[in-house]
């Protein structure tokens, strides 16, 4: 409830011409709904319509701006939301989707709204605002368990069977990371290349395939209000698609930081708090959840964290090229070079 805050100006939308289509879509509320933001993320928007009679929805779109090929896809999202729910119930079930760009100048989605806290870069007072040690490794665990959970969860039987292309992933989320690096720096960084290559160079083979989130972190679930260890909902499924299920991990860790690895404004998990679980202790909570090998786990650490980097470097350029306002992202060209430099740490 926090996370609703009123719409940034340069972020509205025409709510007139979206009442107007919804009247065209079966099983849809009517009536012109009340509009508010959710506020916390970074990359697409997100808005609570709450409508006269009481229903609530939740409106996503892509975020301003030229986007990267292929990210931000709403059909893509649409079409996991409509069916994961089956056998995953973390997931939000969506109820409709709009590609016609004309209604707000881009395609957008509606899904149900589910109940529950964000918890971003600190712990909120509700679960002892950071002071309790039970609490925090509560948080820590639930991240890992639910991932764990996801990933056991049968594609097969929610029609998701055909998602994504499974073979030669790893190699085409290091050659698309890197192109998108390319295309969104604004300076040169050694670092950031060299790794894009050994990571090309040092592919592990993926023993397994299941259904992937791309973006498992944190701020993109939702716990209980009253028990931070109950999950009762997962965000953010834009770039969900199927592969191999240590990349999930590997973004995951990426954010996951060590007492003393990362300054304070790069913190998007309160992963420092007293009795959250280390890096390492997370990584084989995990291993004993799922039961999968971890031999190769260091690879999928390097590249989570320097995936993380060139997504920070993403979202910045979009602000140094003024396509948002946002002054949240002044900074991020500093939280890509530190990651950059994390992810060169993590290489043995």
């Amino acid at each position: 409830m926090t996370d609703l805050i009123e719409v940034r100006p340069d972020e509205q939308f025409d709510v007139a011409a979206v009442v107007s289509w919804m009247k065209s879509t079966d099983d849809l509320p009517g009536g012109k709904p009340e509009v508010r933001q959710f506020g916390g993320g970074k990359a697409n928007l997100t808005y609570l319509l709450v409508f006269p009679e009481g229903p609530e929805l939740v409106l996503r779109r892509p975020p301003l701006g030229p986007v990267a090929a292929k990210s931000h896809d709403m059909g893509r999202e649409y079409r996991v939301l409509s069916r994961l729910w089956r056998v995953f119930d973390k997931a939000p079930r969506a109820v409709a989707h709009c590609d016609d760009v004309s209604v707000i100048g881009s395609p957008f989605f509606l899904m149900e709204r589910r109940p529950g806290v964000v918890v971003r870069g600190e712990i909120p007072a509700r679960f002892g605002g950071g002071a309790d040690e039970i609490a925090n490794r509560t948080l820590s665990e639930v991240v890992v368990g639910t991932l764990a959970e996801f990933h056991s969860a049968n594609p097969q039987e929610c029609d998701l069977g055909d998602l994504g292309h499974p073979e030669g992933f790893l190699r085409r989320q290091v050659e698309g990371w890197t192109a998108r690096w390319e295309r969104a720096k604004h300076e040169d960084n050694e670092r950031a290349d060299e790794l894009a290559s050994w990571l090309l160079a040092e592919l592990p083979r993926s023993a397994e395939v299941t259904l992937l989130h791309n973006d498992w972190r944190l701020d993109n679930m939702a716990v209980a209000t009253d028990d931070p260890g109950r999950c009762t909902a997962v965000f953010d499924w834009d770039m969900a698609t199927r592969g191999d299920p240590l990349a999930d991990v590997g973004t995951l860790m990426g954010s996951w930081f060590d007492p003393g690895e990362a300054p304070d404004a790069l913190g998007m998990m309160p992963t420092t708090a007293p009795g959250w679980l280390d890096r390492k202790s997370a990584v084989l909570r995990y291993g004993e959840l799922s039961g999968r090998d971890l031999s190769s786990i260091e690879w999928y650490l390097v590249f989570g964290a320097w995936k993380l980097g060139v997504v920070l470097q993403q979202i910045y350029i979009r602000w140094l090229r003024g396509q948002t306002q946002d002054t949240r992202f002044e900074s991020l060209d500093e939280g890509a070079r530190h990651l950059f430099r994390l992810a060169g740490e993590r290489r043995a």
